[in-house]
């Protein structure tokens, strides 16, 4: 007879909040990754909740300069409120700092553990467009704005950090300075990288009859490098006849993207303001080459989306990135602020077909590790170290 195995017993369901000060709609950015997480811990039976700007806060009503203040603080008074229903809460900085602080003040209260998602270090934001301001590439970013980023927006972040009782961010710079810097505990901070939707991947052809098509995908900010884009393309369309650059996602009006690139490149820009989620892996399918020069970012979902695809990507060494593009294997990874990189970069693809498709190919495969089953997953595991930690503390 033998022995019977003694199994672990199984763990509970979890209780979860997941908040934003974003919209709801899905069309990408904060909110598609937490539809996107809140799917897969439903799926693994976790009860999930999700509020967004438009659960607590009235656009006619509020004003727009503190809408962040007043969002975390409606937040934290309605978690308060419901306390009891929540294991543990995830909320997207720094719309955490108010709850932080009243948990911190009233850990007797029961208030439910604070986990705090981090996409990007504001100090790296300062740094960069303190610098893109001084060769006048920044749009709001001069002695005001920096002062009022200072008083304003830095005492958030730091407070949405200091009050946490864990973190995860999706880039691994932002992961280690987390514990380097804001001594968060190794067990209690987590590097989780998103996931890629099934609906992206797809078979690519890599045509070399027709002219280039650059595609970049995201919304049109100063910190993308845009300028140095505008730059490279005004020297690109010379030497590369027919070449088009797309913009697609960008929130920004026809004529305003018109009015920056100029009368030089207007045969060369197309514009599609609005893409709708679902749309998206058309339009990545209609592309040669994802172009997307940002001078600072977490990790975006457009440049994983994109390799997905199977596009060969041009993007910048900094922040996320090299988290999954690898130089010269899965992508061409180009220094930050070099309108001559981005030239050379896309000279380099233009001339070889075997070459994106290389890369094309290598990226897609890469991308098949990075589910969002996997990402939930890695998630629970924190919400669950998190809860045993201070469940400990409490005893």
């Amino acid at each position: 007879m033998g022995r019977a195995l003694s199994l672990a017993p199984p763990e509970a369901p979890l209780r979860i909040l997941f908040a934003a000060n974003v919209p709801r709609r899905r069309e990408g950015g904060v909110a598609a990754i937490i539809h996107n997480l809140a799917g897969e811990l439903q799926s693994r039976g976790d009860s999930v909740t999700c509020l967004f700007y438009e659960d607590l806060l009235d656009p006619q009503k509020v004003s727009g300069r503190f809408i962040d203040v007043i969002f975390s603080f409606r937040l934290s008074r309605y978690i308060a409120k419901h306390r009891d229903e929540f294991d543990v809460v995830d909320l997207h900085a720094p719309a955490g700092f108010a709850y932080g602080l009243r948990r911190r003040w009233s850990r007797s209260h029961g208030y439910p553990p604070y986990v705090m998602t981090l996409h990007g270090l504001e100090e790296r934001r300062v740094r960069v467009m303190s610098r893109e301001n001084q060769r006048g590439r920044a749009w709001h970013f001069a002695w005001k704005n920096r002062m009022w980023h200072g008083l304003y927006v830095m005492p958030r972040f730091r407070c949405s950090i200091r009050t946490a009782d864990g973190a995860h961010a999706i880039a691994r710079d932002t992961w280690n300075l987390l514990q380097l810097k804001y001594d968060l505990l190794p067990e209690c901070a987590a590097y989780i990288p998103h996931g890629v939707a099934p609906q992206f991947f797809c078979a690519r052809s890599y045509d070399s009859r027709q002219p280039l098509k650059l595609l970049y995908v995201g919304t049109w900010l100063d910190q993308r490098g845009i300028y140095y884009l505008r730059e490279a393309l005004e020297r690109l369309v010379s030497q590369l006849p027919g070449i088009t650059m797309t913009f697609a996602g960008c929130g920004c009006p026809d004529e305003a993207m018109r009015d920056f690139f100029g009368p030089r490149l207007a045969s060369t820009i197309r514009v599609l303001p609005v893409a709708a989620s679902g749309k998206m892996p058309e339009v990545f399918a209609s592309y040669d080459v994802f172009l997307f020069p940002s001078l600072m970012e977490g990790m975006p979902n457009v440049v994983m989306e994109a390799m997905a695809s199977g596009m060969p990507v041009i993007t910048t060494e900094t922040c996320g990135m090299p988290d999954v593009v690898e130089d010269g294997f899965n992508g061409l990874l180009i220094p930050p602020a070099d309108a001559q990189a981005i030239e050379d970069a896309v000279l380099k693809l233009a001339a070889s077909p075997e070459l994106r498709k290389q890369l094309g190919e290598a990226a897609q495969q890469s991308m098949r590790r990075y589910t969002w089953e996997r990402s939930a997953r890695l998630l629970e595991s924190l919400f669950r170290r998190v809860i045993a930690r201070e469940s400990q503390i409490s005893a």
